[in-house]
């Protein structure tokens, strides 16, 4: 196990060289702008409403542009899902999330040296009948992808075709824009069984594998994001922020004017716009700020509906119930293993573990000195308390690392998050209009495809139609 920790370190010096691209973004500091006295700015030309990622990418062009600008995030910092916690000494992120380097729009905006991104390897260990199985990338990891052939982890054939299919999504799909908007969408297990992967291959690697992305086990999501994630695979690596994915949303924000952005500030009313063409925000605290010409509505799809109410129906967002997922965070002295990799439940019988990983065997700063981090995803947000699925989550786990091993582990802190993501099953539209008319415009990933590169692209669209 310590030979792949290795070459995971190996790889990080790929991953560094590989994400040049990102390097001449200029520095957080070299982004600031010069402050003014303003204790608290309530009245701007563009207002934007929502912090996440979609809000802090429209915030950094309209910043680019030089417009007249100001941020409100109602929670007490600026991330939304993209927020990482500090508990005792431990990097917990908000819902467990992987950093895909290849995302296009994060390469142009963001700078991959400062976040001093590290890799997972790549591949994934599959538990199915009692044991761990390897599945390798065989372009990042021959050897071992050789070796894994004829694990019963899918046929031999099986792991011929994902290489075959990851060419077809890199080579044969046109642009990324005409790849997510192609003709002949379907569901993902489609998608799977048309290009001819076994059921054997279907359980026990994309079951989980794609769930642990997408939050459906069912695989009844679109098509159109499994061909989207093959790309980004093959043209980049899964990876963690030095200091956790909190530090992409932290990143963002240090490109803007600090009095451009105000936290606790969550937005009750939106007014109709008077003669002048402005428009009154009313927070609620009482106090009130003013949108001169545009308000950029940047939250989640159902506080936008709220916000908007009619405005939205000549350009809805999907209806659909959103997906979700709950996480846990387990401190220990030493981890089971030191590979940086991602253990999957191959075996489809009914287990509440989806996926699991150690966050320091990846980027050792996840975890203080002398310690090690477990993070543990499940999918949706079951009914039971947490006590009772911390208990059903350890007993499971014993299986996979031995009794003793997890029954050391102390439970870090529990994330329940029912939007993890907007509904992306069939038919789906990942290019919604951001502009609905009268001064308002909407982003968010309810308006294109629930990646961390469909937010940062949505928000950037709002902005430039929202100056124009």
């Amino acid at each position: 196990m310590r030979a792949y920790a290795t070459k995971a370190k190996a790889c990080a010096n790929v991953c560094r060289a590989s994400d040049a691209r990102g390097s001449n973004r200029p520095t957080v500091a070299a982004r600031r702008r010069r402050t003014t006295t303003l204790a608290h700015k309530d009245k701007a030309d563009v207002v934007v409403i929502g912090g996440g990622l979609a809000g802090l990418a429209a915030c950094n062009e309209l910043e680019k542009r030089g417009a007249d600008y100001v941020l409100l995030e109602s929670s007490d910092d600026v991330g939304g899902r993209v927020r990482t916690d500090i508990v005792d000494g431990f990097l917990l992120d908000r819902g467990f999330a992987i950093f895909l380097t290849g995302y296009p729009e994060a390469q142009k905006v963001l700078n991959y040296d400062a976040l001093e991104l590290k890799p997972f390897y790549a591949g994934a260990d599959v538990r199915f009948n009692g044991a761990f199985h390897r599945v390798a990338d065989p372009f990042r990891h021959p050897l071992d992808g050789l070796q894994s052939l004829t694990n019963p982890v899918g046929s031999v054939a099986d792991k011929v075709l994902v290489g075959l299919v990851r060419f077809q999504t890199l080579l044969a799909m046109g642009t990324l824009d005409e790849m997510m908007s192609a003709d002949g969408e379907t569901t993902i297990m489609k998608r799977l069984k048309d290009s001819g992967f076994s059921d054997e291959m279907i359980d026990r690697f994309f079951r989980p594998f794609m769930a642990g992305i997408f939050f459906n086990r069912e695989l009844t999501t679109s098509s159109r994001l499994f061909n989207f994630v093959m790309r980004m695979l093959a043209t980049g690596q899964n990876c963690l922020p030095a200091k956790g994915i909190g530090a992409v949303s932290a990143q963002l924000r240090g490109y803007l004017t600090a009095d451009r952005v105000r936290v606790n500030a969550k937005v009750t009313t939106l007014s109709e716009r008077d003669a002048d063409m402005s428009r009154t925000l009313t927070l609620d605290n009482g106090e009130t700020v003013t949108a001169n010409k545009s308000v950029i509505i940047a939250c989640e799809g159902p506080e936008a509906a709220r916000l908007l109410g009619g405005s939205l129906e000549q350009s809805p967002s999907k209806p659909e119930s959103a997906v979700g997922t709950m996480c846990l965070y387990f401190s220990m002295d030493k981890a089971p293993t030191d590979d940086a990799i991602l253990y999957l439940d191959g075996d489809n019988k009914g287990g509440i573990v989806n996926n699991c990983c150690f966050p320091s065997n990846v980027a050792p700063s996840y975890a203080p000195s002398g310690k090690a981090l477990a993070s543990v995803s499940i999918i949706g947000v079951p009914s039971e308390d947490d006590a009772k699925m911390e208990a059903k989550v350890r007993d499971e786990l014993s299986s996979w690392f031995g009794d003793d091993q997890v029954a050391t582990w102390r439970l870090l802190r529990t994330y329940r998050i029912p939007y993890a993501q907007p509904n992306q099953e069939p038919p789906t539209n990942f290019a919604r209009s951001s502009v609905l008319g009268n001064g308002l415009f909407i982003a968010g990933d309810h308006r294109s495809s629930s990646t961390f590169d469909g937010a940062l692209v949505s928000g950037r669209i709002a902005a430039e139609a929202a100056t124009k």
